[in-house]
């Protein structure tokens, strides 16, 4: 008795598969006149997000950030240099992104993503821009010895909303970095200390521990697109495919709008629009926050 039911639901399934593939803007248009998506979300909820601090041993710090399914690494290596003479007392901070073909289908090998360098230059405005780092922070001996802090990012898989996983990904390492202890040898020069070396060295050491770095206004990001008269939170890769007009807010933890950044599009950004845009980035940004504070304290009890 189960069957026919069953055949029919199979015959109603590849239909809709079929108008998806064949239609996919009216597809999308008749969830839209309904206030919903094809994945279920309304039209201005994020995808599910999660955050793992920690997870590249051999880093300094490191994060893996998931949002739906898009999912990037970030690790960041630090490592000692001569500071520039227009800026004796800072450090450097120097962003890389990374697009290997595991990470989508329209990524060759052979050939670099189209992406990587436009998500690599965004990353990098943002995060120093935002004054998230006090590059001060990051000098060691005035004139002769700072930081450089190499963050990269692997995409792992990539479903829409690039680089606000990035972004996210980068200041949950950023927040888990512990910047090594390091000393002055015979010739005066830095020297990083093992764990063991740590309590056995004879000179004093310039930093006396491993210390976390001090984040200010961090900057959270969250992608929408508008189309017609309606405005969908943090776009699947084949929402992005599908409507073209993409506009990032880029928000501190203080709700100050850091940056906005709309790569073309047909549609036209209205002041009205934008203002939506800001206020769905302002509680995504709470979320995200709190996934962040429960991400460290886990981290924290381990």
């Amino acid at each position: 008795m189960g069957l026919p039911n069953a055949s029919g639901d199979l015959s109603t399934e590849v239909e809709v598969d079929a108008f998806r593939r064949l239609f996919p803007l009216r597809f999308y248009e008749k969830h839209l006149s309904e206030s919903i998506r094809p994945d279920a979300r309304p039209l201005g909820r994020a995808r599910d997000t999660t955050i793992a601090l920690g997870a590249v041993a051999s880093a300094n710090g490191s994060a893996l950030a998931k949002i739906g399914s898009t999912t990037m690494l970030a690790a960041i290596k630090m490592e000692v240099m001569t500071p520039s003479t227009e800026t004796p007392d800072e450090g450097c901070v120097a962003i890389d992104f990374h697009m290997p073909p595991i990470c989508s289908p329209i990524v060759r090998p052979g050939r670099p993503a189209e992406a990587a360098p436009v998500v690599s230059k965004q990353l990098s405005d943002t995060i120093l821009s935002s004054g998230m780092i006090s590059l001060k922070e990051l000098c060691l001996v005035s004139g002769k010895a700072a930081w450089m802090a190499y963050l990269d990012i692997y995409c792992l898989d990539a479903d829409g909303a690039l680089f606000d996983t990035a972004l996210l990904s980068a200041v949950a390492a950023f927040s888990h970095l512990e910047i090594p202890v390091v000393s002055l040898n015979d010739d005066g020069k830095i020297v990083l200390l093992s764990e063991e070396q740590e309590g056995m060295s004879e000179r004093e050491p310039v930093n006396r521990e491993k210390r976390k770095l001090t984040l200010c206004s961090i900057p959270f990001s969250l992608t929408c697109i508008l189309h017609k008269n309606y405005i969908l939170a943090d776009p699947t890769a084949e929402e992005e495919s599908i409507m073209e007009t993409l506009v990032t807010i880029v928000l501190d933890s203080s709700s100050q709008l850091v940056s906005l950044y709309k790569p073309g599009g047909p549609v036209l950004a209205y002041t009205s629009a934008i203002q939506d845009c800001i206020a769905i980035t302002r509680q995504r940004v709470k979320e995200l926050q709190k996934i962040l504070e429960e991400a460290i304290s886990v981290m924290e009890v381990d």
